[in-house]
């Protein structure tokens, strides 16, 4: 492999070993045990958010649905917990909500023939609203069953368990996007729809398929939050849009250049939270890491626009 190709494949992942090196020699506090854990805990939760949009992506489809929809399964959560409903059917409604959110996306896509654009952005909106109208614009506070929040809280000696979590949910989407017939079919779907159809894919579904699984994704990732923060808030979850966006953007730049891809998208979130937590411990201004955001944004869609330009506006 040459120079060129080396740069090429693994230049990010390298730019993020050297960022990593860097934090470790300039900015205090970063390379305690306790600050990586919670870096790798962060990660988690944006990690498990941008799987979600990266199998979207992969059927060459965006979901901009995906933060407003782990708000809303969180305030469902939330809200069956608070009335005393026991916390497994509570998780499982949560789930409900992120995936009948995915397939209503999937509906838009793939029979009304809305653009994702369009059609992730309008669920978007109706999530918001109606993660208001349950809580009343007020957060879901309490006292909530151990056993629940220990998904969110607890360790396995001095490694939180949403870490191992995040990992098992890693290895589960890098399988299933790379080593089985139903990934290989949401790839050519995204590549080449008209092509992937004429050799026998059904393509619709595959289409909704990777809306549907960005919709659990979004949901899976609140059972996470709100069990963390034993409460459930309307917006929880808004922060992640752009940065999940970012992860699985940053991940197209590296492993296979201009193609999502689940282990990219990992070790794209893993680069963000990183410098996010680091800036903070060099005493950077607030607004510093949102201009490292939009910068991150604007260069990975450089390197990948071919692949967005036909999921924002492919009809």
């Amino acid at each position: 492999m040459t120079a060129k190709k080396i740069i090429e494949v693994y230049g990010t992942f390298l730019a993020g070993i050297a960022l990593f090196v860097f934090l470790m020699l300039f900015a205090n506090n970063f390379a305690s045990t306790a600050n990586l854990l919670n870096v790798l805990k962060q990660v988690s939760f944006l990690s498990v958010l941008g799987f979600g949009f990266t199998f979207a992506l992969i059927t060459s489809e965006l979901d901009l649905s995906f933060a407003n929809v782990c708000s809303l399964s969180a305030v469902v959560i939330g809200s069956l917990i608070s009335v005393d409903i026991g916390w497994p059917l509570a998780v499982a409604a949560g789930l409900c909500a992120g995936i009948v959110a995915g397939m209503l996306n999937g509906f838009l896509v793939t029979v009304l023939k809305v653009p994702s654009l369009i059609s992730t952005l309008g669920t978007a909106s109706v999530a918001n609203g109606l993660a208001f109208m349950i809580t009343g614009g007020v957060a879901f506070v309490g006292r909530w069953d151990p056993n629940f929040l220990y998904l969110g809280r607890g360790k396995i000696g001095a490694i939180p368990v949403i870490i191992l979590f995040a990992l098992i949910l890693f290895g589960v989407a890098w399988v299933l996007s790379t080593q089985t017939r139903t990934g290989v079919h949401l790839q050519a779907t995204g590549e080449n729809e008209e092509a992937a159809r004429r050799s026998g894919i059904n393509t619709r579904r595959c289409k909704a398929l990777g809306l549907i699984l960005s919709g659990l994704a979004a949901g899976i990732t609140a059972v996470f939050l709100v069990a963390n923060l034993s409460s459930a808030a309307p917006q929880m979850a808004g922060d992640f849009l752009l940065n999940g966006i970012a992860a699985t953007l940053l991940g197209m730049t590296m492993f296979t250049p201009a193609k999502p891809n689940i282990l990219g998208t990992f070790v794209g979130a893993l680069i963000i939270v990183m410098l996010s937590n680091g800036l903070v411990l060099l005493g950077a201004q607030y607004y510093i890491q949102d201009i490292m955001l939009g910068i991150i944004i604007i260069v990975s869609v450089a390197v990948s626009a071919s692949v967005l330009k036909r999921a924002a506006f492919a009809l």
